[in-house]
């Protein structure tokens, strides 16, 4: 059997991590089985659907790398394909139209709960062949009365409702518009979904939707409900735990494949492994390892695996991830130094031990960029004092001397320096570093000088010294 998987989100919000993670357990599934990923956006609720959460999803899953085989499709463009079903079924007798009005419902809504019973429909239209006057009527689903349906899910095992628990789903309502349960059914029917992977909040929807595949005469997919995730205090995951949109994490300087290795290990794990390649993940994942337990997400475990990620990753690979940061501290890569993605390359193996993020990054990496740079105010006035400033001249003519200006060379040249005087490297290499970078901080003094190249580097030097 060929697998097909999809991931299925509602731009009534933004894609967060918990949408994230069923996407990429439905990726991996299916890049796993050498089978196919699809991408539905699940629009049919048109008054909260919104056009910049449907750009977070397509721009949020392109970031992240998780490639789908079929799509974008959106289910308001298959609008007349669910009414064909929904006219078949009225045909056959597999769903009725229901007059009821809003006062009827909600009566018999407080009349069950009065009596401590669950609310639900009682099927008062279910048998009947009138109609009603002025009311516009739903489509509801005539679902079986009788016997149980059985979800052997492959994260929770197997699951039984009893039909007789279930009431008659409203597949279209009153203006015609079809329902969410409805058309995933329909689409997961058509476009041959064998695999379904999505939240276990949706477990309580899988019998009906069963029956309906049924109605179809589809058969029905596996079944996959994964355990939500939880902030770190064990309450349902909010905004102020990480629930932001997806893009944020790229904003804030994680790498896509630094986020999906955390939100892997959060429900499933592979020996004692903790950092995965991507193909590592493809390779290990399997959705029946996925726990049964909800997760807690810990943000600095995420962010010691994006370090982990940035000091690991082929650097060429991270260059595109960093160019959009440097955008965004005011560095105009496009001419002078770091327009080559060599260079930029070198920027990140210097800085990866030192930051923990991109934003990090980008913002300890301003002054390998442009021709002058600011001095920092303390650190001038602690190093480029007259001490500083003395030492600094004289290894003007040292550096001067310099023809290979390459870390090596460099490094030899200063310890000379440092040894002829009988002071300290610190005692060169803090004012150098100041002169050159405006601050205390920057890689190795010899790499540092070797990233800014023999001019700039003499240039600001020069600049330092005046008076």
């Amino acid at each position: 059997m060929s697998i097909v998987t999809r991931f299925a989100p509602s731009p009534t919000g933004m894609l967060h991590i918990g949408g994230v993670r069923t996407a990429l357990f439905s990726w991996l599934y299916a890049r796993r089985h050498g089978g196919k990923f699809i991408l539905r956006v699940e629009d049919t609720d048109r008054e909260r659907s919104t056009d910049e959460a449907v750009r977070v999803i397509l721009e949020g899953m392109q970031w992240l790398g998780l490639a789908h085989d079929e799509g974008p499709y959106f289910q308001t463009a298959r609008f007349p394909r669910y009414k064909e079903v929904i006219a078949q079924w009225l045909a056959e007798g597999k769903a009725y139209r229901c007059y009821c009005t809003k006062e009827e419902l909600e009566q018999l809504r407080t009349e069950q709960m009065a009596r401590k019973e669950k609310p639900r429909y009682d099927g008062r239209w279910r048998d009947r062949t009138d109609s009603r006057p002025g009311v516009d009527p739903v489509i509801r689903f005539r679902n079986p009365l009788e016997a149980e349906v059985v979800v052997e899910d492959l994260v929770h095992g197997r699951v039984v409702f009893r039909n007789s628990e279930l009431d008659d789903l409203v597949i279209a309502r009153g203006d015609g518009t079809p329902t969410y349960n409805f058309c995933v059914v329909v689409d997961d029917a058509d476009m041959g979904v064998t695999h379904v992977i999505r939240g276990d909040d949706h477990l309580n929807n899988t019998p009906r939707q069963m029956n309906m595949l049924a109605a179809l005469g589809a058969k029905v997919p596996v079944y996959a409900h994964v355990p939500m995730i939880l902030g770190p205090d064990g309450a349902k995951l909010s905004k102020r735990h990480g629930a932001v949109s997806v893009l944020q994490y790229e904003e804030d300087g994680y790498l896509p494949d630094a986020l999906l290795n955390y939100l892997v290990r959060l429900g499933w794990s592979h020996g004692d492994q903790e950092v995965f390649t991507r193909a590592e993940m493809v390779a290990a994942f399997d959705i029946a390892d996925v726990n049964k337990s909800a997760s807690a997400f810990n943000p600095e475990k995420l962010l010691w695996l994006n370090q982990q990620h940035l000091m690991h990753s082929d650097p060429a690979t991270v260059v595109p991830y960093l160019k959009p940061h440097l955008a965004r501290v005011g560095i105009d890569i496009a001419t002078g130094p770091g327009a080559d993605d060599a260079f930029l390359a070198r920027i990140v193996v210097a800085q990866r031990e030192r930051v923990k993020t991109l934003k990090e990054m980008a913002q300890a990496s301003r002054y390998f960029f442009g021709e002058a740079v600011e001095l920092d105010a303390k650190a001038a006035a602690k190093h480029l004092g007259d001490e500083g400033r003395g030492v600094l001249t004289a290894l003007r003519a040292t550096l001067e001397g310099v023809t290979d200006w390459t870390a090596a060379p460099l490094n030899a040249a200063l310890n000379a320096f440092a040894t002829d005087r009988s002071i300290g490297l610190g005692k060169v290499a803090q004012p150098l570093r100041v002169a050159v970078t405006g601050n205390t901080i920057s890689p190795p003094i010899d790499l540092t000088l070797e990233l800014l190249g023999r001019e700039r580097s003499l240039a600001r030097l020069d600049r330092a010294l005046q008076p």
